[in-house]
């Protein structure tokens, strides 16, 4: 596996029993882009059993992160959920993804629209000072079934806007927005009924989504990707890929298992 690098698992967070995030040493070769994937997982029967997930962490941490589901049948997640510190994590030298800024066309507004596990490419994204250079307002909006699987919750609303490089930037221009679809919450409703509604946008006080000022890139379940993909394109907007920037971008390369 000389294309793998062996990492050691620092500490685990169980947020519900379905999800839990890690971090992981980082060897100083590793280079990704804020946005980006790669393969990850753990040796099993002297085979390594990998899956893509996205990095959490910004591409100048020090350290790795990673969120993920656990999968009661599931290859990989049914054995990566029982990891401690201390255990070794399998990670792949190279990183791909589409989730990049260099991918949208320029624009006042970038969403960045998440279900679930699908947050995880976006953490990275808005702790990269950039990301704040490029767009006025930058909107998170992550969509889950409950409210205790609103990861990093904490985090967006009282430590980062307090960044000491770019806290100011945050503050400033960050619209965090969390959606619940089966428990009560401040806002409920699937992103998809949002934005067709217009409630999102009229909640955040931002024009409707249009493709003039907006960008948007998506991460999430099956089922919300293609709705949005149908919506956007729908209203013409073109999709992004690594060789043509777009009015919109989807990552197909969440982990499931």
């Amino acid at each position: 596996m000389a294309n793998v690098f062996q990492e050691k698992i620092l500490t685990v967070h169980h947020w519900t029993e379905k999800l839990f995030s890690f971090t992981t040493t980082r060897d100083p070769s590793f280079r990704f882009l804020n946005g980006q994937f790669t393969m990850i997982g753990i040796e099993v029967e002297g085979k390594p059993l990998m899956r893509a997930y996205s990095m959490v962490s910004a591409n100048y941490e020090e350290t790795l992160e990673f969120l993920s589901i656990k999968v009661p049948d599931g290859p990989l997640t049914s054995r990566l959920k029982d990891i401690q510190p201390g255990d070794t994590l399998l990670v792949n030298s190279k990183a791909v993804g589409t989730l990049i800024l260099q991918n949208v066309l320029p624009g006042k507004h970038l969403y960045l629209l998440s279900t679930g596990t699908g947050m995880a490419p976006f953490m990275s994204i808005i702790k990269d000072p950039e990301t704040y250079e490029r767009f006025e307002k930058v909107i998170l909006v992550h969509g889950t079934r409950q409210v205790g699987e609103l990861a990093y919750d904490d985090f967006l609303r009282r430590e980062l806007p307090n960044n000491e490089f770019f806290g100011e930037q945050v503050r400033n221009q960050l619209i965090y927005y969390p959606t619940v679809t089966r428990e009560s919450y401040e806002h409920q409703g699937r992103i998809t009924d949002l934005i067709e509604a217009g409630k999102l946008e009229a909640d955040i006080g931002l024009p409707a989504i249009n493709k003039d000022d907006d960008r948007v890139m998506i991460c999430g379940s099956p089922e919300m990707l293609r709705d949005l993909k149908n919506m956007f394109e729908a209203r013409g907007w073109d999709e992004g890929n690594m060789s043509t920037p777009g009015h919109f971008l989807i990552e197909r390369a969440f982990v499931e298992k």
